[in-house]
């Protein structure tokens, strides 16, 4: 049983190294010539005038999350509702809680109003 976790182990460690070697060799190897123009912010051929930092709405940021969390239940429900009939009425109640919770989550956004956008 232990050498299943050490070929995990190794696995892991191998996919860190050549994460950390691709990106340090990439570091050195690139060319490099920072001036003022180059790191000036772009926006479409026209010079900024005044600062280019904005503060955003932190409403874009809750739509946003809101957006990836349906879109990653989709990851999960398209899946079970393909294979619905093969696994049974247990699966059924369990995505049954999988999409109360997510029901729960929704009416808790909609409840402090994060969904209004006035």
């Amino acid at each position: 049983m232990m050498n299943a976790y050490a070929v995990v182990f190794a696995f892991v460690v191998v996919a860190v190294g050549f994460a950390a070697i691709t990106l340090i060799a990439a570091k050195i190897l690139r060319a490099s010539a920072p001036y003022a123009r180059k790191e000036s912010t772009y926006e479409c051929g026209i010079p900024a005038v005044g600062s280019t930092e904005i503060k955003l709405n932190v409403r874009f940021q809750t739509y946003a999350l809101l957006f990836v969390l349906f879109d990653v239940e989709v990851l999960y429900v398209f899946p079970w509702a393909v294979t619905a009939k093969e696994t049974g009425a247990l699966a059924l109640y369990e995505m049954g809680v999988f999409l109360g919770i997510l029901m729960l989550g929704l009416a808790f956004a909609w409840r402090k109003g994060a969904l209004n956008w006035e």
